[in-house]
């Protein structure tokens, strides 16, 4: 049987319906919840926690988003539920979202070093060549959210290469 060539396609593309299965697995129908967590629920509150699941109950309205956190930072996130229940309904569109699970967790143990949930910044930078090397690699990217996330995708693999080294 012969392929029909269809030149590059864009990993998005190939991978959108796979990414959509599996977070719809855990609940998310709405995977901008995972991907832009920082973006929606805010700079403060994402060091603070993440989003795990989202269950649906059997009939009706009111999903319930567990989000996961360490200990001691559960009564600080517990004062600011209304407001990223009102964010993250935001993003659904509706009052999709009408309570929020508060799950905690050992700061270590988990298959991190420790369970802070801001970005870590890469230990060794990156040379002004490997720079230039991920900037061009993307520079044809229209779409500007996906092109930042190949251009940290390229710096991580880059620095993981670094310090292997």
């Amino acid at each position: 049987m012969k392929r029909k060539s269809r030149g590059f396609l864009q990993t998005g593309g190939l991978l959108k319906s796979r990414i959509r299965s599996a977070s719809e697995t855990r609940g998310f129908a709405e995977t901008r919840l995972l991907t832009n967590w920082a973006d929606i629920a805010g700079p403060a509150i994402a060091k603070l926690c993440r989003p795990v699941k989202v269950s649906y109950p059997q009939q009706g309205f009111g999903a319930t988003l567990t989000v996961l956190t360490t200990g001691a930072n559960g009564p600080m996130l517990q004062m600011q539920l209304p407001q990223i229940m009102q964010k993250v309904n935001s993003v659904y569109g509706y009052n999709a979202i009408s309570r929020i699970k508060i799950t905690q967790t050992a700061p270590t143990g988990f298959g991190e070093p420790d369970a802070s949930f801001e970005r870590k910044k890469p230990t060794k930078p990156l040379s002004d060549v490997q720079r230039n090397d991920v900037e061009l690699s993307v520079k044809d990217v229209s779409d500007s959210n996906l092109k930042d996330a190949l251009a940290r995708l390229g710096e991580n693999i880059l620095t993981k290469q670094n310090k292997d080294k």
